[in-house]
């Protein structure tokens, strides 16, 4: 079997950007973000991007980074609430913004992953989220149609792989991190701590390396917090 590891994020992503294209970005919040492939894409100079993530970084950090240089054209996201530069954009109408309740969003990338091309949930029956979705009745109750989400390139944080792309994943960073791995046409992943073939106990991998293509060792991860709160001495 044939290592799938590459030396940095920029050789990584290096043929498989291009205008136009979807990009699956995992994490929640600041945990579990791939930081160091979020930065490559900045550097490819890649535009339009419609980018899928629960939420869209920080003003200069994580996405956010791709908002200030005008990257991304639309967003497909849960929550969006720390960025200001996309409050702004959004407001102005530079971005394009798809809402999703959280739990559909995940959903609708584990869906994508699995080839399931849509599935029916009670959620946001009754509010804009239905607006323009087929409805159906299931035992007296409605439900609305959510497609499944795919993307040209799905960049991934994961705590622990072998040299075949078998990844572990730590406490939040699990959050759709995993489900993205399996949703993107090329599934670019970066990783903490790199171990030895055999050295994964296989009861406990989290994504099998047969949905990774491409897979880097990061280092020197900042780790930021996204809003500090402490109590008074």
């Amino acid at each position: 079997m044939a290592t799938k590891l590459f030396p940095d994020a920029e050789t990584a992503l290096k043929d498989v950007v291009f205008d136009g294209m979807t990009v699956m970005s995992g994490g929640f919040g600041l945990c579990g973000i791939p930081e160091k492939l979020i930065a490559a894409l900045r550097d490819t100079g890649v535009k339009d991007i419609t980018v899928i993530s629960n939420n869209a970084g920080v003003d200069g950090f994580g996405l956010g980074q791709l908002l200030e240089t005008r990257q991304i054209s639309r967003m497909v996201s849960s929550y969006v609430g720390e960025n200001k530069e996309f409050e702004r954009q959004y407001l102005s109408g530079e971005l394009q913004l798809e809402f999703n309740p959280q739990g559909t969003l995940a959903e609708r990338i584990r869906a994508g992953g699995a080839g399931i091309p849509g599935f029916y949930t009670k959620v946001g029956v009754g509010t804009l989220v239905a607006e323009g979705k087929e409805v159906k009745i299931f035992d007296g109750e409605e439900y609305i149609l959510e497609t499944g989400l795919v993307a040209d390139l799905a960049i991934v944080k994961a705590w622990k792989a072998d040299p075949y792309g078998n990844l572990v994943f730590r406490k939040t960073a699990r959050n759709f991190n995993p489900m993205m791995a399996t949703a993107g046409r090329v599934t670019v992943v970066e990783v903490e701590e790199l171990v030895e073939p055999g050295a994964l106990d296989p009861d406990n991998i989290h994504t099998p390396g047969v949905f990774v293509q491409r897979l880097i060792v990061g280092t020197d991860y900042e780790k930021r917090i996204e809003q500090r709160t402490v109590r008074e001495a």
